[in-house]
């Protein structure tokens, strides 16, 4: 029944709760506004609409807009350099999980010395503590996918050596405030809500299932399970639906409350050492197409079959009675919202790259084979990864 927990944001969830940013108690003066190398936040008027809070808050600032999907180095000591020569003293990430990782990894480098690289444990990070407290962040999501506005940590890539590792982990770096506004979510495209969606749905089903699972986070991991279960195919299906996008963007909150308490699995290091080699591939679309396998992995060994069970109920079957009841009801979600069929030869990965995908995700984040349940090889790996491969 032990667990630690600390989260220290305050929230301000609900549809229409970006209009109330102004009358907040704000960090600083002059803000930078992160968003990413896309157009949505521009076209979609949230841009817009945040400038404005911030400047009826009496608040300047600056706009940094290169974030990447999966956000690079590079960018992010861009980022801080910018931060610093226009004296922002506080940051406004304004986007999805990329946009939020990378503002926090600018955050700290904004008042560090080194490259960021510095204090990445893991791979051929230096592992560095932060000497100086970053800058204080400001979150405002506009997807419901990585729980980034409710922890401190971000993932960053480090594309000269292939290398995707979480950033953070310093108390420091949690968001000060993280405004959940579904209204903001209502533009994101089928496919991307589908993506997004399951990333926060493996946060908590590898959290409910982590070794450091406990029943402060089994509580979190179940509702956002559910919540999932209920309303994402919704959400897929028509971007409009609010009471499906409101209750996504709450079983997302939940599940970035949940790794806080509980640590994900090696679902995530795997991934994300496919999206090191492939920049191009979206993080949720890589748990998507290794899920399957993966969890398969667990039931196959009796890791835990209780688990298995308690989340396929959560995910709406009442009368599941054994684990596989659990990957019945995951490929069934899939393809209702239509990503079943996803592939990994369309991003380029190849089976040739299954034996140093597997060795980069141990080596870069292998904190998280820990977390298993179930001791889970080298060889186990890229058995996960041919499984898995179209």
């Amino acid at each position: 029944m032990s667990f630690n927990m600390y989260v220290p944001t305050r929230f301000l969830f609900g549809s229409g709760r970006l209009n109330e940013l102004h009358e907040q108690k704000l960090p600083g003066k002059k803000a930078m506004v992160v968003i990413s190398n896309g157009k949505s936040t521009r076209a979609n008027g949230a841009l817009d609409r945040t400038l404005k809070e911030l400047s009826e808050a009496g608040v300047e600032s600056v706009v940094f807009d290169k974030v990447q999907p999966n956000p690079l180095r590079t960018t992010v000591m861009a980022g801080a350099k910018a931060a610093r020569e226009n004296d922002c003293d506080f940051i406004v990430a304004l986007g999805g999980g990329s946009v939020m990782d990378a503002s926090k990894a600018m955050a700290a480098m904004a008042t560090n010395d080194g490259d960021v690289w510095d204090y990445v444990s893991g791979g051929t990070g230096k592992g560095q503590p932060l000497a100086e407290a970053p800058l204080p962040v400001v979150c405002i999501t506009t997807t419901a996918g990585t729980g980034s506005e409710a922890d401190q940590w971000g993932v960053v890539t480090n594309d000269e050596t292939n290398e995707k590792i979480g950033f953070g982990g310093d108390d420091r770096l949690f968001p000060v405030l993280s405004i959940i506004d579904s209204e903001l979510m209502k533009s994101v495209p089928p496919k991307f809500t589908a993506y997004q969606g399951f990333d926060a749905l493996f946060h908590s089903t590898e959290s409910y299932i982590s070794k450091f699972a406990s029943l402060m986070s089994d509580m979190y991991a179940l509702t956002s399970i559910e919540n999932v279960g209920k309303y994402l195919e919704r959400a897929v299906k028509d971007g409009n639906d609010a009471e499906a996008r409101e209750h996504m963007a709450f079983a997302n909150t939940l599940s970035g409350v949940v790794m806080t308490v509980s640590v994900t699995t090696a679902e995530h290091s795997i991934e994300h050492a496919m999206s090191a080699y492939h920049q191009d591939l979206p993080h949720g679309a890589g748990l998507i197409m290794i899920s399957k396998a993966f969890h398969e992995f667990f039931i196959e060994k009796h890791a835990c079959d209780d688990r298995f069970i308690a989340m396929a109920k959560a995910l709406g079957n009442k009368t599941a009675d054994k684990p596989e009841d659990f990957i019945t009801e995951l490929v069934a979600l899939q393809k209702s919202c239509g990503v079943d069929a996803l592939k990994m030869s369309d991003y380029g990965i190849t089976p040739d790259e299954f034996d140093k995908i597997a060795t980069n995700a141990r080596e870069t984040m292998g904190g998280l084979f820990y977390a298993n349940p179930y001791e889970m090889t080298h060889e186990d790996v890229i058995e996960v990864l041919k499984k898995s491969y179209k």
